[in-house]
């Protein structure tokens, strides 16, 4: 079963990511030591894409090396 949105960006906060907002239902989530910024679309229930994990999971990886 797929994680939801509001999982993801539990993850991403609990690393030291900043939400940096975004439009409508895109979040950007921002880290010193991670090039680029990490863009979550959709609404907090929904259930999240397989591509949106993977980029959590290395964002999260990428900010603890």
């Amino acid at each position: 079963m797929p994680r939801k949105i509001r999982e993801l960006i539990a993850d991403l906060l609990a690393a030291g990511f900043s939400d940096r907002s975004g439009k409508g239902s895109h979040r950007n989530f921002v880290h010193s030591r991670v090039a680029r910024p990490i863009t979550i679309s959709g609404n907090p229930g929904d259930d999240a894409k397989r591509y949106q994990e993977r980029a959590v999971n290395r964002a999260i990886e990428e900010s603890t090396s």
